[in-house]
């Protein structure tokens, strides 16, 4: 798919190996202003190494830029200062650490007043933070950790938050709560790129998908399309296509 006039980020051709291992190969990807798209696929497929790549985490081979900046040769920090924020799957949260601690280390490069109206952002999009914001990370359940490790990502004010598995291993009712946030990060001006093994979730809120498996992206295009596929249907939602428009 070509990426528009307005693509925040644009990855072309990217290779990312461990080793003698090539675990992706060649794929390519954008994500415009405003909009949220999702990486789906297996485990294995490559999605979390893509993510990492382009966070600067791992070497890619192949060309990365964002908001019209190639940062191949830019540190993690300086792709931070950019606007581009990665929240992993293991959250990596400080558990000694208070809520509110935490998410200072997410402002460590802004000016105070700045950072104190992001916080206040961040307490407007989980009030539950706010509720407990002296309490210990450690002590807080799976879905407040998400919470706390995505506000902590929003304080920095990124141009695209890019999410590894903010579902797994939540409760459904707590998922519902995680995605609705993810659609009011959109509707305030943040870009998002989602990677999620919860396909029916992650195409019912994006705009557009892709599909990972072996390191390959094997179809791609706007949610709604990619999710009536009926091979996709099959292997990734749980039913054929039939069901899914209704016959």
């Amino acid at each position: 798919m070509n990426p528009g006039p307005s693509a925040l980020l644009q990855v072309t051709g990217a290779h990312i190996a461990y080793g003698k291992v090539e675990a992706v190969r060649g794929v390519s990807l954008d994500v415009a202003e405003n909009e949220i798209v999702t990486i789906i696929g297996a485990n294995g497929a490559g999605k979390t190494t893509l993510l990492n790549a382009v966070m600067g985490i791992l070497p890619l081979k192949g060309r990365v830029t964002f908001a019209g900046q190639d940062i191949a040769r830019l540190e993690i920090e300086d792709r931070v200062a950019a606007g581009l924020c990665l929240v992993p799957e293991h959250r990596e949260l400080f558990g000694a650490m208070s809520i509110e601690d935490n998410l200072q280390l997410g402002a460590f490069r802004i000016a105070k007043a700045e950072a104190a109206r992001s916080l206040e952002r961040v307490y407007a999009l989980f009030p539950r933070l706010k509720e407990r914001r002296r309490q210990l990370a450690a002590t807080l359940s799976g879905g407040e950790q998400q919470m706390l490790a995505m506000g902590r990502a929003l304080m920095g004010a990124p141009k695209l938050l890019m999410l590894d598995e903010p579902s797994l291993g939540l409760a459904p009712i707590i998922v519902a709560d995680i995605f609705r946030t993810i659609g009011e990060l959109r509707a305030s001006g943040v870009s998002v790129l989602l990677v999620e093994q919860n396909a029916q979730a992650a195409l019912q809120f994006a705009n557009r998908a892709y599909v990972m498996e072996l390191g390959e992206f094997i179809l791609d295009g706007p949610a709604k399309a990619v999710a009536a596929d009926a091979r996709i249907a099959a292997s990734y939602l749980g039913f054929a296509q039939n069901e899914a428009s209704g016959i």
